[in-house]
């Protein structure tokens, strides 16, 4: 599919669970493809900052021009949604997998695969146990089993807290990044991190977490019926400072200590040797892993 082509994709909307409207592309044809990122790119300075940390400008449209050639991509900024209408008090499991199928709804799919990274990922997992119209599930940058459900729940307390007493800072729907330790300019240290989200953009996310912290990620196991897919980074690992939570967020030790549980359970499970969280979200990494799985998943 040609640029022109996903340019002039006429795009359509979902209304989720608080009656907001979110805009969907969907480009290409085939087995229908979930995939909640902004297909446009971004530009100027922010585009900018997201080069400096090895993020891709374009990452949502790179990962819609890999797959549309293949499969019929749905595609819809479900994060951006988010950050620019706040669900501060009803982000939560339940409306999260309401809201992705909602979007499934919109464009005409009974039948749909889904891949999320991150708290997308684990979005996926939500969904898989709510509904049987799954035809395949990738969670990247998130264990099935054994997720950080408590470290993540400290995490964003800890930056409702922070985002709930500044003063002053960016407007709503910024992000920052964290400043590169000394002598290493891969190394991110996240205890620098400034909060740049206002009090209900953070709030929501403490909403989710609350949510999951009763969750038993390992009794879900067998409530998902569909062919999936995980993977991470093998040092996909953020310690985060006291003024954070104090807690370390080990995406890559769930993985792989739980490799053969995981197996068990029904999942293939990837790992990307020598990638970070960020890293391993980057399209150059996840279009190898992600299109031949789901093409041999999902053909006739």
């Amino acid at each position: 599919m040609t640029e022109a082509e996903l340019t002039d994709a006429e795009p359509t909307e979902a209304e989720l669970h608080d009656g907001s409207p979110i805009e969907l592309e969907i480009h290409g044809t085939g087995p229908t493809l979930l995939l909640p990122v902004d297909p446009r790119p971004a530009e100027g300075a922010k585009a900018d900052e997201l080069r400096r940390w090895g993020v891709d400008p374009a990452l949502g449209r790179s990962l819609v021009e890999g797959l549309s050639d293949t499969f019929r991509v749905v595609a819809f900024a479900y994060e951006g949604h988010v950050m620019e209408t706040p669900k501060a008090d009803t982000l939560t499991p339940a409306n999260v997998a309401a809201d992705l199928l909602a979007v499934a709804d919109a464009a005409g799919a009974d039948r749909f695969a889904y891949y999320g990274y991150s708290w997308l990922a684990l979005s996926g997992l939500q969904l898989a146990i709510r509904t049987d119209r799954l035809s395949a599930l990738v969670m990247g940058g998130f264990p099935p089993i054994g997720g950080p459900y408590a470290e993540m729940l400290r995490v964003t307390t800890a930056a409702h807290e922070m985002a709930a007493h500044k003063t002053s800072g960016a407007g709503p729907g910024t992000q920052s990044y964290p400043e590169q330790s000394a002598g290493d300019p891969d190394a991110y240290d996240w205890s620098a991190v400034e909060v740049s989200a206002t009090e209900a953009q953070t709030r929501q996310f403490v909403t989710l977490y609350e949510a999951l912290q009763g969750f038993d990620d390992r009794a879900a196991q067998t409530r998902i019926t569909c062919p999936r897919l995980c993977f991470a980074g093998s040092a996909d690992q953020i310690p985060y400072g006291e003024g954070w939570g104090g807690v370390t967020v080990d995406i890559a030790g769930a993985v792989m200590d739980q490799r053969a549980e995981l197996e068990a359970a029904g999942w293939d499970v990837r790992v990307l040797d020598g990638l970070d969280h960020t890293q391993a979200m980057q399209p150059a990494n996840v279009l190898p892993v992600l299109k031949p799985w789901l093409a041999s998943r999902l053909s006739p």
